[in-house]
């Protein structure tokens, strides 16, 4: 039987982001095996391995996980090894070096370098360097946005390089319909009142997603309309220095956190607007949801970000961490509904692209070795 081994550093990597893929495999008649630093049961998966992977590059456990990943993969004798994250990807490669010589495909899906445009000078002279050495340790290396997959086109040495727009947004998912009842209920339930502008942004509380600007926004915004609201669903890994932030500037009432949900697509479908102010992304899924849905969106200008939006389309591209302009662009958007009604129908002609099911049929052909017939013209946004 043909195996083919899934690696990431944790088990929400795999949970969230490549279900569908394990789902492709076993259907297939594929052994699918799953190796992460995690315990959690994973569907789809017939053998489940745990590995010291860390995501410090400094740590000595990786050592460790390259010694135990490399006697597995030896023993399994694996068709195609797929590795996700930075150090579950970096770790796996190592330990695939021999098994390479032997016909395993090696396929590294990048979610978005740590290496950017205006990224630290320390990620470049690490993670740069590291990338590129093992770029030759890879036969595929697919990138999720215009700017990752320009720089590893160019500067490393793997013969096949992907660009695929993520990790595809499921239709069964997001295609849920609501009646106006039960969008009252969920507002209700959340604080929120009818006639509220209701803003939302999912993602995890972090310096990198920089929920501090978000905050700024709607703390000029409550001066001007008091009917704003930010919901802002999420894993809090800040230890709560938003939420006293938020204290401290009296918007209890007006910025909701959630914690962790399951219901994003319900949380969308009571929503006006999404917006992101992160520093830096792969390709957002958050904000692929919120095209799904036909929500305007206000995004800061990062990879990734300005991938899906294309400016005065279907939302709008400010700098980061220019607070004005952000509330400028959304005071636009209350003041004028038409554009809610544009960036709608403009939705509809990008949104085709992120679908799951378009997703897994360009990962098939890469799985079966034919490459990708993605059409780089159409993906493409800004200048590269």
């Amino acid at each position: 039987m043909k195996k083919v081994l899934f690696t990431a550093t944790v088990d929400s990597h795999i949970l969230q982001f490549h279900l569908p893929y394990l789902r492709m495999f076993k259907e297939n008649g594929y052994e699918v095996h799953v190796a992460t630093n995690g315990t959690e049961k994973i569907p789809y998966c017939d053998k489940k391995h745990k590995i010291s992977f860390e995501k410090s590059p400094l740590k000595v456990n990786n050592l460790k996980a390259i010694k135990d990943l490399k006697r597995i993969i030896e023993k399994e004798k694996f068709e195609i090894i797929h590795c996700h994250t930075p150090m579950g990807s970096v770790v796996t490669r190592i330990a695939a070096k021999k098994a390479r010589k032997r016909g395993t495909r090696v396929i590294y899906t990048a979610h978005g370098f740590h290496f950017f445009k205006g990224a630290p000078l320390k990620n470049w002279l690490i993670f740069y360097t590291v990338e590129k050495y093992l770029a030759r340790y890879t036969d595929c290396l697919i990138t999720i946005n215009g700017e990752d997959y320009e720089i590893a086109r160019k500067k490393f040495k793997t013969k096949q390089i992907e660009l695929i727009p993520g990790v595809g947004i499921d239709e069964e998912k997001f295609g849920i319909e609501m009646n106006e009842g039960e969008k009252l209920e969920l507002r209700k339930s959340l604080g929120l009142e009818k006639d509220d502008f209701v803003i939302i942004y999912p993602a995890e509380l972090s310096i990198r997603k920089n929920q501090r600007m978000a905050i700024e926004v709607v703390k000029e915004l409550t001066k001007i309309n008091k009917n704003i609201k930010l919901l802002l669903p999420g894993l809090d890994s800040m230890n709560g220095k938003y939420q006293t932030m938020v204290k401290e500037y009296n918007l209890d009432e007006n910025i909701k956190f959630l914690g962790y949900r399951k219901d994003i697509p319900r949380l969308m479908k009571i929503s006006n607007l999404a917006i992101s102010t992160a520093k830096q992304e792969g390709l957002p899924v958050n904000i692929m949801e919120a095209m799904y849905n036909g929500i305007p969106c206000v995004v800061t200008n990062c990879r990734g970000n300005r991938d899906l939006i294309h400016n005065g389309e279907n939302g709008v591209v400010v700098e980061i961490n220019n607070v004005a302009r952000m509330i400028k662009e959304i005071q636009k958007i209350l003041n004028g509904p038409k554009f809610i009604e544009q960036a709608k129908e403009e939705d509809k002609k990008y949104i085709n692209y992120y679908l799951l099911k378009n997703v897994e049929r360009k990962m098939k052909q890469i799985y079966l070795k034919r490459g990708s017939d993605y059409e780089k013209s159409i993906y493409y946004n800004g200048d590269l």
